[in-house]
């Protein structure tokens, strides 16, 4: 045997893993690492550290540490009847806790507010936890039926008619309208000279045309007259829409070859629609009404943010789209639309939804304050989605689409299965900075006598019973935390999503 031969060695285990080194892992790692590894992060440390022990200890003491907890008036929280310095005020909190919460709204009807709170809580818990099934008909009962509940379990009220009534009167105050503006152009025809035959002309046409609506609805406004006459106009009304409404859905659908599932599914939605209505006692005048001027406080701000949010989405798809279109007068619009409300600020518009848009409608047509506001929110806010979507579909490579009509679908079919749901996952942190923002913009309602969550701690501090040192940082550090929490939990929950979306990058 030779000497090589006898000299190598080939090991037939692995050699057991070594610790790491003490200075790389743990506490100390990760002070060694992340903090103190070069002279700037060493100065940034420590003046990090320098900041949060002038601003975190001051605050801890103010709310906990020097806080009066338990009192019945502002004599509670002064210096000298406690024997130390006062912090944060919070018998005042718990005193004005329900007007933080439901503003005016009279206090033997909050359970009203509360049960809203409750079931938007139920239907909007399942729509973020992905496991959960059945997300398509919680989405329909969170976006379609929820608001339609919360409208009449906060503002109260019933039903006079259903879909056959509510079509009628449009339809029947269209008609209406034009025949006006024919007997305006005709009676202007009269007065002018030089151009008088051609509006009195033109007066006629637009009058024959109202003539041919009405007689187009004549059928409607026969059945919903036979309907108003019944002893029970909204059941009727209700019976009759949905047989209306499930033939055309049926005979869309496919007819007996395809569209009993579309008429199955427009029954049940009506016998839902006919449970809620019985329930809610809908036909009989339903619940006392509560004016939107006695709504306040932290359900202000809900119902604001949470509409805003809602509808500002698909007017920001819709102007995305329109601005890529290659409709010249569909992109113009959606281009001038966006330019001119993200143009002038949400102070401007919410005092022109407030104060100048009554001046252009009807005089026989008043639309409620706290609608006015929703709906300047919406679009304003639906501009700047706008902008964020269309930076999603940019990211987008021509390809992707490319390939999608190269298998058959359609344009509608590519953006909503193809480009869009990539456009959003690409601006996800994009959408939800915008989310968080108009929920804290919410604040500026109280310019336009709507007292939100921050409006009515703001009033709040004119009550002499309460009127301390301390009084205004308590309450004002009572909304900050309110709007901490949900504004955090938003940025974490679109972390999640982020992360779980995009796990095929990693």
């Amino acid at each position: 045997m030779s000497e090589s031969a006898v000299s190598s060695f080939v090991r037939r285990e692995l050699i057991p893993e070594r610790a790491a080194p003490v200075e790389m892992v743990g506490l100390i790692g990760f002070l060694r690492t992340r903090l103190f590894n070069s002279p700037v992060n060493i100065f940034l440390t420590l003046a990090s550290l320098v900041l949060l022990w002038f601003v975190v200890v001051p605050t801890v003491e103010f709310l906990l540490v020097d806080a009066v907890w338990s009192g019945k008036d502002r004599t509670a929280c002064l210096a000298e009847n406690v024997g130390h310095p006062v912090g944060a005020c919070w018998p005042f909190v718990e005193a004005k806790f329900g007007q933080f919460i439901y503003g005016f709204y009279p206090e033997q009807e909050r359970w009203r507010v509360n049960l809203t709170f409750f079931l938007g809580a139920v239907l909007l818990l399942p729509l973020l936890i992905p496991r959960l099934p059945a997300k398509g008909l919680n989405a329909g009962l969170f976006f379609a039926a929820f608001p339609v509940v919360a409208f009449f379990l906060l503002r109260g009220g019933g039903l006079d008619g259903f879909g056959v009534s509510w079509v009628t009167n449009l339809l029947s105050g269209f008609a209406a309208g034009i025949g006006d503006l024919g007997q305006t152009l005709r009676r202007a025809g009269e007065a002018t000279a030089n151009i008088g035959p051609l509006l009195q002309l033109l007066g006629h046409l637009v009058s024959l045309l109202g003539a041919a609506i009405s007689l187009l609805i004549w059928p409607l406004v026969w059945l919903n007259g036979h309907i108003q006459n019944s002893s029970r106009p909204v059941w009727v009304d209700l019976v009759a829409t949905t047989i209306l409404v499930s033939l055309i859905l049926f005979l869309l659908g496919g007819g007996f070859r395809a569209g009993w599932r579309m008429l199955m599914g427009s029954l049940a939605t009506f016998a839902g629609i006919g449970l809620v209505i019985a329930t809610m006692g809908l036909d009989r005048g339903g619940l006392p009404l509560v004016d939107s001027g006695l709504w306040g406080g932290f359900l202000v701000t809900m119902v604001v943010s949470v509409t805003g949010i809602v509808t500002s989405m698909p007017i920001g798809i819709a102007l995305a789209l329109g601005r890529r279109s290659t409709i010249p007068l569909i992109r113009l619009f959606s281009t001038g639309f966006i330019e001119i409300w993200r143009g002038v600020p949400l102070i401007t518009v919410l005092f022109f939804a407030t104060y100048m848009l009554p001046l252009f409608l009807p005089g026989n047509f008043r639309v409620d304050g706290l609608v006015r506001a929703l709906i300047g929110i919406a679009l304003f806010s639906g501009a700047y989605i706008a902008e964020v979507i269309r930076g999603g579909l940019q990211a987008i490579p021509r390809g992707q689409g490319e390939a999608a009509n190269a298998v058959g679908l359609s344009w509608w079919q590519t953006t909503a299965l193809v480009v869009m749901p990539q456009a959003l996952r690409h601006v996800i942190p994009g959408l939800v900075n915008s989310f968080i923002g108009l929920f804290k913009d919410t604040s500026l309602v109280s310019i336009v006598a709507l007292f939100d969550l921050l409006g009515q701690v703001h009033a709040s501090f004119a009550d002499p019973v309460w009127a301390t040192p301390s009084t205004m940082f308590t309450g004002f550090a009572f909304a900050g935390i309110i709007y901490f929490v949900f504004c955090f939990g938003m940025s974490r929950y679109s972390l999640f999503v982020e992360n779980r979306l995009n796990a095929h990058r990693k």
